[in-house]
């Protein structure tokens, strides 16, 4: 039998080993009682092992039945020997039975152990599983709560913590406020230095903020290159504007990172409870609205909230709406404002500008809709549309008879992102019947900083169709000639903010001068922005300036006045001397 149960075993299927051995050795110590000493016999010494292990090795049908069989074998033996049925043999005590009794001791004893250390090994391993699981528990915690870059805390132990700190408040009669930080112009430090700058800068200005709170504070890493700290006020005014100060001194002091001197500066965003608010998400948003508007004063700069800013964000947020309703209804138009050739003094091409005309007869500005448009991925749709509005009007004209007016439009930085720019342009050419030569793209300086590598791709897939492209607003940005020659510019066009005091401001001139001359050098024409007066075009032009565009011709004008000028002054042209008009 055991020989069976090893080679069950063997075959890993321990229930039948464990059955055929405990019924074997539960059977061979009845025998041995039975023939013996009955239930006075010491072979029944061996019963408590077997039930232990059936307890331990088995299941819960073997322990049964094996404490059924045992009991009920004992109890019949008991009750044979009372009745006179059975008479059991009680030898006389020899040194055998002794050895007997020690040996079933010493088995039943040493399997015990046996199975008692088995359990504590158990019992121990499963103390250090529980003890690993609680450190998980702990690990996860600790990961859910904390950003593992700076190891500040996250948003999330931020809400949660609100409610605790702004109790203590209530209950102290003291404001608690609320800083919300957004660094400026962190994003030239990821793209100039790599982004293990940016994180050991961040990880320096959260050393920073963490020297100047305190350890009722709660400071965070609110995402990105933004932080909140939240204050429980002693009451006393000062403290608001002293805290505001070193959290933005914190961020305009210069990092050394990488043997590298970095300066950048922080905008801070202030709300207070109750007075704005009671709850965490409500109170971030008002923090991250003034933030927004210090961002618009100039920033590094810290503002408080008030509802003039909330009523804006309102306004801003139904403007938006109206966008997209305007786009769906066609209320955008585009007026069209000629560029002359300063030394001919014919028209030379034409910048297509959109408007938005309101029922009241007013228009809404474009530096007032376009920001929003863009914010919200909506600009992709008006580009599209003001491309392909262009380049329809400007094949009119050209039927019409103006064969040499070519038509430039403005880009947005979000068409480039959205991927779509060169099939757009494509398509318009295609539908319209536009001859590519006829078309200008018009990019600001800031749309070449940053991403150079996908901009640089769509631009020359472009410029591989005809299409040319100037820089509007130049001087107003970083002013790098090497992107210019990269992104096959053909124009400069001096920003107007130049322009407009050339004739009195001693500061303009050599500067128009010089960007004029570096044209020149480049192959490329220049182009004045914002003309008005006589005295301008002639000093632009002794300059040497190219090409000019401003009220001194003409505003802005919807298709059928611009028509009607272009008319008029192309007759006035063909008269005799007309290019000294």
């Amino acid at each position: 039998m055991l020989v069976l149960a090893g080679w069950f075993a063997h075959q890993q299927k321990p229930g039948i080993a464990a059955n055929i051995l405990l019924w074997a050795l539960t059977t061979m110590l009845s025998v041995l009682a039975w023939h013996s000493g009955g239930v006075r016999d010491m072979a029944v010494l061996g019963y408590p092992g077997v039930l232990i292990f059936a307890a331990i090795l088995g299941n819960v049908r073997l322990f049964s039945g094996l404490l059924l069989f045992i009991v009920g074998y004992c109890s019949l033996m008991a009750a044979l020997t009372i009745t006179g049925y059975f008479h059991p043999f009680l030898p006389d005590v020899e040194f055998k039975h002794l050895v007997f009794t020690d040996v079933i001791l010493l088995i039943t004893g040493f399997s015990v152990y046996l199975l008692l250390r088995d359990q504590r090994r158990l019992m121990r391993g499963l103390r250090e599983e529980n003890q690993r699981v609680r450190n998980s528990q702990q690990t996860i915690a600790r990961l859910a709560s904390q950003d593992q870059l700076t190891g500040l805390s996250n948003r999330r132990f931020a809400e949660e913590s609100y409610t605790r700190l702004y109790q203590r408040c209530l209950r102290d009669e003291h404001p608690l406020a609320v800083f919300f930080l957004d660094l400026d112009n962190f994003k030239p430090v990821n793209d100039s230095l790599g982004h293990a700058a940016g994180d050991l800068l961040l990880q320096q200005l959260s050393g920073r903020l963490q020297a100047i709170s305190r350890a009722e504070d709660v400071l965070c890493r609110f995402g990105g290159d933004e932080f909140l700290m939240m204050v429980a006020l002693d009451g006393e005014e000062e403290q608001l504007t002293t805290i505001a100060q070193n959290i933005k001194a914190a961020a305009t002091t210069p990092f050394f990172i990488m043997q590298t001197q970095i300066e950048i500066s922080g905008s801070v965003g202030i709300a207070l409870a109750p007075e704005h608010g009671t709850e965490f998400n409500t109170l971030c948003k008002y923090a991250d609205l003034a933030m927004y508007q210090a961002k618009h004063e100039g920033r590094s700069v810290y503002r408080v909230y008030n509802d003039d800013m909330g009523r804006a964000n309102i306004d801003k947020f139904n403007l938006m709406t109206q966008i997209r309703q305007a786009l769906k209804d066609k209320q955008f138009r585009l007026f069209y404002q000629p560029k002359m050739d300063i030394r001919s003094g014919r028209v030379c091409g034409v910048e297509a500008l959109i408007r938005w005309p309101q029922p009241d007869g007013s228009y809404i500005a474009p530096d007032d809709f376009i920001p929003l448009a863009e914010s919200s991925g909506v600009i992709a749709d008006i580009g599209h549309w003001v491309l392909q509005e262009a380049c329809e009007a400007c094949m009119r004209w050209r039927q019409q008879g103006h064969g040499s007016v070519g038509v430039a439009v403005n880009l947005s930085y979000v068409q480039f992102r959205d991927g779509s720019l060169e099939r757009s342009v494509q398509q318009v050419l295609r539908q319209s019947g536009l001859p590519s030569s006829a078309l200008e793209l018009e990019l600001t300086e800031s749309m070449l900083i940053g991403e150079g590598d996908d901009i640089s791709r769509q631009l020359s897939a472009i410029h591989q169709m005809g299409v040319s492209f100037s820089i509007d607003d130049f001087g107003t940005g970083y002013s790098n000639l090497g992107y210019l020659r990269r992104f096959n510019a053909s124009r400069l066009k001096i920003d107007k903010s130049f322009i407009t005091d050339l004739g009195v401001s001693q500061r303009d001139e050599p500067l128009v001068r010089a960007i004029i001359q570096m044209a020149a050098s480049l192959g490329l024409h220049s182009v004045a922005e914002g003309v008005e007066d006589e005295a301008t075009l002639n000093l632009l032009r002794q300059l040497g300036c190219d090409e000019a565009q401003g009220y001194f011709w003409s505003r802005a004008l919807p298709e059928h006045e611009f028509i009607a000028w272009l008319k008029q002054h192309n007759a006035i042209s063909e008269l005799p001397h007309s290019s000294e008009l």
